[in-house]
C-alpha cells in the first residue's frame, strides 16, 4: 500500500484525510498529497525500484495509489535521449531530451490518467471523466476502456481533428463545448458538484491525478545514473507538471535516492524553466514583469494543448521557476513550428506544438545565457506530432515529383547533399 499520510492545503497547511478531496474548505487553495518519507526511505532503494516493471509504477512507494490492480497501459519509463546534434546547434553542452512521445496515447498525460484512474477506482468512482485540450481526452477515453469504466470527456469544439478522432476511437462519450479550455474546465468545474460518482481527473481528484507528473523527475534521475541534472526546461499550461516535476526532484533528495545539491556537480538545486507560447502566456508574462500574480489571458496559439488562459497552478509555477533561478519564456506560432523541425531533423522525434513551444523557448534561453554551455540540461518533450499535423503540414510535402523513370530522377537534380 501506499505511504500516504494525507492531504494537506498548500495555503494554510490544514490537514485533510487522502479522500476525493481537492480543495481546502477554509482558505479555497488546492490541496496535496502528504507522504511519510521516513518509511519510504528504510524501504525504497534502486534495486527495489528496478525490479519493478518498465512503466511509471516501479515508483510506487511514492504515488498515493495502491499498483494492485493499477489501470495500466505501459506509460512511463520513456527514452531519455542525449541530443548531441541539437545541443551543437544551440551552442548548449550536455542536452538530452525526454521522449514522452512514445507513451501509449501519445503523451505524457497517460502518466497522470494512469495514476488518477486507480485511485479513482480505490475511491469507488464508476465514471471517468475531464476538461482537456485534447491529450488528456485521448488518455483518459484509452484507460477507461482499459479498466472497463464509461467514460465522458469534455473538449473545446475548435480541437485538431486528430486528437477528437483519438478520443472518439475508444468508445466514450465526447462533447464538444463551444469555447475555450477555460469555459469547458468551468462547466465541468460545476457538473462535478452534481455528477458525484463521476471523476473528473483534472477537478474533483486532481489531488492524485497532478502526482503522476512526479515520475518525470524519477526517470529522469534514474536514467541519468541516480542524479538529478542541473536544469530542466518544462512546457507549462496549467502550470502543473513543473510543479510536480520540482516535488518528484525534492522527493528524490528526501528519501535518499539522489544527493543533496541538485545536479551532477551538487552545487545548488534543479534549476526550473518553463515554456509557453507568445498566444497563451500568462506566467511567463508575470516573470517577465516582476509580477507576483498571474493574469488571465484569452487564447490565440496553435499550441492548444498548454493553451490555458488561467493556469490553477500557474503562481506555484512561477515561484518554483525564481527560487530556482531559471526562467519563464515564450515562443511565438512561427517560432513553434521551426522548433519542432529543428527536433525532427536533428534527433528524429516528431513532437506536437507544446513541445515546439519547450524547443523554442530552450533556444532563446540558450542564446540569452539563462541556461549555460556548461550545464546538463533536460527538455521534457511531452506530446506526439501526429496529434498536430496541422500545424507543419503547410511546410511539409514532396521534394519533387517525377516520372518513374531513371532519367527523371538525374534531370530533377536534388541538391543539398553529396552522393
Amino acid at each position: 500500500m501506499p505511504f500516504v499520510q494525507g492531504l494537506r492545503c498548500r495555503e494554510c497547511s490544514r490537514p485533510y484525510p487522502a479522500e476525493a478531496l481537492h480543495v481546502c474548505e477554509w482558505c479555497f487553495g488546492p490541496l496535496e498529497v502528504v507522504y511519510d518519507y521516513e518509511a519510504i526511505a528504510a524501504v525504497i532503494t534502486p534495486e527495489r525500484i528496478a525490479a519493478g516493471p518498465q512503466t511509471i509504477w516501479r515508483y510506487a512507494d511514492l504515488l498515493p495509489a495502491s499498483p494492485l490492480g493499477a489501470v495500466d497501459l505501459g506509460a512511463g519509463f520513456t527514452p531519455l535521449v542525449r541530443a548531441d546534434r541539437l545541443a551543437a546547434e544551440l551552442g548548449l553542452g550536455e542536452l538530452w531530451i525526454k521522449n514522452d512521445t512514445v507513451n501509449p496515447t501519445g503523451s505524457f498525460k497517460d502518466r497522470v490518467v494512469s495514476v488518477a484512474l486507480t485511485k479513482a477506482r480505490e475511491l469507488g468512482f464508476k465514471v471517468a471523466s475531464c476538461a482537456s485540450t485534447g491529450n488528456l481526452a485521448n488518455s483518459v477515453a484509452a484507460h477507461a476502456a482499459r479498466a472497463g469504466m464509461h467514460s465522458v470527456v469534455f473538449i473545446p469544439s475548435d480541437l485538431e481533428p486528430a486528437k477528437v478522432i483519438m478520443t472518439s476511437v475508444f468508445g466514450g462519450q465526447v462533447v464538444a463545448v463551444d469555447g475555450s479550455y477555460d469555459d469547458v474546465n468551468r462547466l465541468c468545474a460545476e457538473l462535478a458538484g452534481d455528477y458525484q460518482d463521476w471523476a473528473f481527473v483534472n477537478i474533483n481528484i486532481r489531488t492524485y491525478y497532478a502526482e503522476g507528473s512526479k515520475t518525470l523527475a524519477y526517470e529522469v534521475a534514474e536514467q541519468l545514473g541516480w542524479h538529478a541534472p542541473d536544469h530542466v526546461v518544462v512546457p507549462v499550461g496549467s502550470g502543473s507538471q513543473l510543479c510536480k516535476i520540482a516535488k518528484g526532484f525534492d522527493e528524490l533528495e528526501k528519501v535518499g535516492l539522489i544527493p543533496a545539491g541538485g545536479g551532477p556537480g551538487g552545487a545548488g538545486r534543479v534549476r526550473l524553466s518553463g515554456a509557453q507560447a507568445d498566444g497563451c502566456s500568462p506566467v511567463a508574462t508575470a516573470f517577465a514583469s516582476g509580477a507576483d500574480h498571474v493574469r488571465p489571458v484569452k487564447p490565440t496559439t496553435i499550441a492548444k494543448s498548454i493553451a490555458i488562459g488561467n493556469p490553477a497552478d500557474g503562481i506555484y509555477a512561477l515561484d518554483l521557476v525564481r527560487d530556482s533561478g531559471g526562467a519563464v519564456a515564450s515562443a511565438s506560432d512561427a517560432e513553434i513550428v521551426e522548433a519542432i523541425g529543428l527536433l525532427a531533423r536533428t534527433e528524429g522525434i516528431f513532437a506536437e506544438t507544446a513541445a515546439g513551444a519547450t524547443i523554442a523557448v530552450l533556444a532563446k534561453l540558450a542564446a540569452s545565457g539563462v541556461i549555460r554551455p556548461d550545464e546538463q540540461v533536460v527538455a521534457y518533450v511531452t506530446g506526439n506530432g501526429l496529434k498536430t499535423l496541422d500545424a507543419v503540414a503547410p511546410g511539409c510535402g514532396p521534394t519533387i515529383t517525377i516520372p518513374p523513370s531513371m532519367e527523371a530522377f538525374v534531370a530533377a537534380g536534388l541538391k543539398g547533399f553529396d552522393q
